[in-house]
């Protein structure tokens, strides 16, 4: 017991107490020290990586309505959801059109990595490879480009949405490559199929071993079905409808 609490206490850097181990190690008050300690910094530690993956505000998977899209793989996802992308040492990719879904477990997906302890960086396409591109010399470029492979998981959601030149292919070849190389895994929401990246970015030497390198070692999650969006967006209007056709009522003199 006196071994495993001084070895936490080793791991919290309370080095003032491990000074005077000898003295304090039998004092009742030491166990409870240290888990308030080992409590605290869990939060904040907590605190910190969910300020610095900026998933932004998200719906839980408890409201995602399976039975909406037309074909998804529940078992493969919520199997996604309770693994460790990091410790299995795979990217994984979801794929469908827009509106079904893709987002929100992308987001539950980074939610539960951090959880686990992990660095998280969650950012659209089209952020990521704007703001790569805008970096004004190699220097800066460097710099930036630490900022998208140094976390644990780089989470990249809608890509396909937009279409790129070259340099932002190339960008984005970067930050896959050297991610691969360093096996730290990529989470991706797209609405393009592998064989339509070249649509995305046109002209691109590099896609073919882009996506090469970003599916080997992968989960890829397809989904289909119509936009959920776009259901929500027809009652509302359907709602706004019959209350406007519905009569008023009146109350007697």
């Amino acid at each position: 017991m006196s071994d495993n609490l001084k070895n936490r206490a080793l791991r919290l850097g309370l080095y003032g107490v491990l000074a005077r181990w000898d003295e304090l190690a039998e004092q009742p008050w030491l166990p409870q020290l240290v888990a308030v300690e080992e409590e605290e910094r869990h939060r904040r530690g907590l605190e910190r990586r969910l300020k610095n993956a900026h998933i932004g505000r998200f719906k839980p998977m408890a409201d995602f309505d399976w039975a909406w899209p037309t074909s998804i793989d529940r078992a493969a996802v919520e199997d996604l959801l309770r693994s460790d992308p990091v410790q299995e040492e795979i990217n994984v990719i979801f794929v469908g059109p827009n509106g079904t879904g893709k987002t929100m477990i992308l987001q539950n997906l980074a939610y539960q990595s951090i959880l686990s302890g992990r660095s998280v960086l969650f950012t659209t396409a089209s952020a990521m490879l704007n703001h790569l591109a805008a970096q004004d010399g190699s220097r800066a470029l460097q710099f930036a480009l630490r900022r998208y492979c140094s976390p644990a998981i780089l989470a990249i959601d809608e890509v396909g949405y937009l279409s790129y030149g070259n340099r932002h292919a190339d960008l984005l070849f970067e930050v896959v490559t050297r991610r691969y190389g360093e096996k730290r895994p990529i989470l991706v929401s797209t609405n393009k199929t592998f064989g339509e990246w070249n649509e995305v970015f046109p002209n691109a030497a590099c896609v073919v071993t882009l996506v090469d390198r970003l599916i080997h070692r992968s989960e890829i999650v397809h989904i289909e079905g119509e936009s959920y969006r776009l259901k929500e967006a027809k009652e509302r209007a359907e709602r706004r409808k019959k209350a406007k056709t519905t009569p008023g009522k009146t109350t007697a003199p």
